[in-house]
């Protein structure tokens, strides 16, 4: 296995970028972090300029230019962050954001002016305390959504203390961990991870983004047969990407190899209006179509929900096509079919 990358020489040493580029990209990369992992550095063709795994992770001079449209917060975290740490967002959970780094970063990134190197890492004891005290005393949080960052670069130590002390409050029946981590550092998933995350009390559900099924070969298949294995619940999420996954078989193999790793598709999300992201945006009438052939053509057990978070902090709102018509339901074919309304009055017994 090859070293992970993090310098614009490092990717032009192994055939990634041209060296006539490495000036741009430099500039690019002092406001947006780079780190490749190994796993994913070793699945790079570097003769195929239309790789989906490079596009992913390698800079682009495409990621210079800010549309109008594009937001710094492109979601809205900050409108819904009442202290440090905590976005709450809707009534019953909020995003616990533990740290602001990944093991590997990706071009697309909706928080990518918030995470990297440069940030300060990890929440400080301090915040970590006023945030759980914030969890404590809104009794409405069903469920805490550890992020970030990627809760999975912590060591298995600080996320243990972080489980052990959401045990202690009642209302919280839910954690979920959002991360790359099984896929892009699948030997993070160790015995000593697997171990953390089995301290939980509470139900755990851990959300693998992935976004191309050459994401989930050997090594991620067996970091996730570890998780399955030790009674975690594995649920996806998917980015709509241009030239990554915006085509029918592409999306069908991903949804079809999350099932058969045992984890169920959840989330597919068009891309968030991050600044220097037009590049990898679908439009919605194109994505839905996309959407729609998966629903015609694929098992259900592969159907994520398409979403869509509304930029400003309006949250998440279903895009899918839609089957109920003035002129009927619609089936898989897109023929209308009639439905009887229901019956009117009262039972005649």
């Amino acid at each position: 296995m090859s070293a992970g990358l993090h310098r614009i020489s490092d990717l032009v040493a192994r055939g990634f970028v041209e060296k006539a580029s490495a000036t741009g990209l430099e500039a690019i990369v002092e406001r947006y972090a780079l780190s490749v992992t190994p796993a994913m550095a070793d699945l790079i063709n570097p003769a195929d300029p239309d790789d989906p795994i490079a596009r992913q992770f390698i800079p682009d001079l495409r990621e210079s230019e800010t549309r109008p449209e594009e937001l710094a917060d492109p979601i809205g975290d900050g409108a819904h962050s009442p202290i440090e740490g905590i976005v709450h967002r809707y009534p019953d959970r909020v995003l616990l954001k533990l740290l602001h780094v990944c093991p590997i970063y990706c071009r697309f990134c909706f928080r990518r002016e918030m995470v990297g190197p440069g940030a300060e890492q990890i929440l400080s004891p301090d915040a970590l305390n006023a945030a759980l005290d914030y969890i404590r005393d809104h009794s409405e949080i069903w469920e805490v959504i550890l992020t970030g960052g990627d809760p999975l670069a912590l060591s298995p130590r600080r996320l243990a203390d972080v489980l052990q002390r959401l045990d202690e409050i009642a209302h919280v029946k839910i954690v979920r961990i959002h991360t790359r981590v099984p896929a892009v550092d699948p030997s993070r998933i160790n015995a000593g991870m697997i171990e953390a995350l089995k301290t939980s009390k509470k139900t755990l559900y851990l959300a693998l983004h992935a976004n191309h099924p050459r994401e989930l070969g050997g090594a991620a298949e067996g970091a996730l047969a570890k998780l399955a294995e030790a009674g975690i619940a594995l649920v996806s999420q998917t980015v709509l990407l241009r030239g990554v996954n915006d085509d029918f078989e592409t999306l069908a193999a991903l949804m079809r190899r999350f099932v058969e790793l045992r984890v169920k598709p959840y989330y597919l999300h068009q891309a968030d209006l991050a600044p220097g992201t037009s590049h990898f945006r679908v439009g919605l009438e194109e994505a839905r179509a996309l959407v729609g052939e998966l629903r015609a053509k694929v098992s259900g057990l592969c159907q994520p929900t398409f979403v869509l978070d509304i930029p400003g902090g309006f949250g998440k709102v279903p895009v899918g096509p839609d089957h109920l018509t003035g002129a009927g339901v619609l089936d898989h074919k897109g023929q209308p079919h009639a439905y009887p309304a229901p019956a009117t009055g009262k039972p005649d017994f």
